[in-house]
């Protein structure tokens, strides 16, 4: 076809390289969401809600049997290339696939899209699909729950340091790191399923919301359109909105890509603190790295954590998208305007498609990761011991100690010990300590030792661990 190509030959033939696709047509998200947003279902899903109008309005009597056997026989016969020719005639493209749909169906052809406006159909069909996303997606963090889980489970009393301004602070667990990620995991699916639930079709309304067109249709017939649009939206599985528009309310669509954004903000904190982790100063760490994977074109021994890099550039993606449909609520003048329709094509489908990609990265991440134990113990040996020392300082106190002057003691040998460590020495606080003649009046050298473990020094994380591994089984169903 010359002159303007109104639909991709990538819906037609398949995508080629020679001409900007999408990377969410090949790079980014799964298969299955892929199908979702592709045109071939679009267009099903299309023919399912002319299917449900037909079907009501043959209960009506304004549709006989044989048209609707008719179109329900051709629902699956999705013809693009010609769909693609009419609307290069006439610049619509829902009137383009109803005379494509028309012409496959000679009996039933000319009841198609009886008394409707062009949304009655779009944004049922919408939100149709935004539930099968949100299904998908909902699927998707239960599988990501599971892998954390299983981390939180196999390191709830292993010691870490734990690090508060980027530096050294107190001990915590490695699986208490997860948990708290896990119990924000857990809101965010909570919230997810609350907006699953709630998503509503238009519902059949017509052009401004008032069904006038359906009232003038259905006189005689004993049917209101109320019952014609219970009968509709009950085939779809949808819910209607109780009042709409031209549009059901933009509003429904910030919803859902909100929710996204918070999933989004939990897995972005995660893994940028993933991504300091895996610093070799601090070494803890590591993603999966394939035994023929390349770090980096010009250091061969770099091992950059690329997939949590992925995933918090996605993250920035979707947080960035609800303030597009922030405005396409807002902005919705009087009973319908147009200027949200060019972005939904693809802030929406690209909101879920990157979604979908950071999930499917993240439990590849979670299950195939490091956690170095040397690097561990080498931090909790390097900076623990200043931490443990608070608890040095308490156990003085109990034993009958000057609070304040153990305080002062403990700060000096301190001091001293950082500047030890600063110049690349081993920590010498526990030597020091353990030979000090005052703090030998109270307590033992073995006594200050054990003081000193810093591994010991992490109160009741474990426990805490076990609680969010319990919410976390309850929250999917384990």
């Amino acid at each position: 076809m010359q002159g303007k190509v109104w639909v991709s030959e990538a819906f037609m033939t398949g995508y080629t390289h020679d001409t900007y696709i999408s990377t969410f047509t090949w790079r980014y998200g799964s298969d299955a969401m892929r199908s979702i947003y592709s045109e071939e279902h679009k267009r099903k899903l299309l023919r399912q809600v002319w299917i449900a109008l037909a079907t009501a309005q043959r209960d009506a009597d304004l549709v006989t049997e044989e048209q609707l056997r008719e179109l329900i026989a051709h629902k699956d016969d999705i013809d693009i290339d010609r769909a693609s020719e009419i609307e290069a005639e006439i610049h619509h493209d829902l009137m383009a696939e109803i005379k494509t749909y028309a012409e496959q169906c000679p009996k039933g052809g000319s009841i198609i899209h009886l008394g409707a406006t062009s949304m009655d159909i779009l944004d049922n069909m919408d939100a149709m699909r935004l539930k099968e996303a949100m299904a998908l997606t909902l699927k998707n963090v239960k599988i990501l729950l599971e892998a954390f889980i299983e981390k939180m489970d196999s390191y709830a009393e292993k010691a870490c340091m734990a690090f508060t301004h980027i530096q050294p602070a107190e001990p915590t667990t490695v699986g208490y790191r997860f948990a708290q990620t896990t119990q924000d995991l857990v809101e965010d699916l909570k919230a997810l399923q609350d907006v699953y639930g709630s998503i509503r079709g238009k519902g059949m309304k017509g052009a401004v919301g008032t069904s006038a067109s359906y009232c003038e249709l259905l006189k005689g017939t004993g049917i209101t359109p109320f019952e014609m649009e219970a009968k509709v939206m009950d085939q779809l599985g949808l819910k209607a909105f109780t009042a709409a528009t031209q549009v059901y309310p933009r509003k429904q669509d910030w919803r859902i890509v909100s929710a996204l954004s918070g999933l989004c903000c939990t897995l972005y904190k995660f893994f940028i603190d993933f991504r300091i982790l895996q610093s070799p100063p601090i070494g803890e760490w590591s993603e999966p790295f394939g035994s023929k994977q390349v770090g980096s074109s010009a250091m061969p021994f770099k091992r950059n954590p690329i997939n949590s890099e992925k995933i918090d550039s996605l993250c920035r993606f979707v947080s960035s998208q609800s303030e597009v449909l922030w405005q396409n609520a807002a902005s919705t003048l009087l009973e319908r305007t147009l200027d949200d329709s060019a972005n939904r094509r693809f802030v929406l489908p690209e909101c879920f498609l990157a979604t979908d990609e950071i999930l499917m990265t993240a439990t590849k991440v979670i299950r195939g990761m490091q956690i170095h134990e040397t690097g561990i113990k080498r931090n909790l040996d390097t900076y623990g011991l200043f931490a443990a020392s608070e608890r040095l300082m308490m156990e003085l106190g109990r034993k009958g100690a000057n609070r304040q002057e153990m305080h002062e003691l403990i700060r000096n040998h301190s001091l001293k010990a950082w500047s030890e460590v600063q110049e690349g020495r081993p920590n010498p606080l526990a030597a020091s300590l353990k030979t000090d003649p005052v703090v030998l009046s109270f307590m033992t050298e073995d006594e200050v030792l054990a003081s000193l473990d810093a591994e010991g020094y992490v109160g009741d994380a474990p426990k805490r661990t076990r609680l969010v591994i319990d919410e976390a089984k309850a929250a999917i169903g384990k």
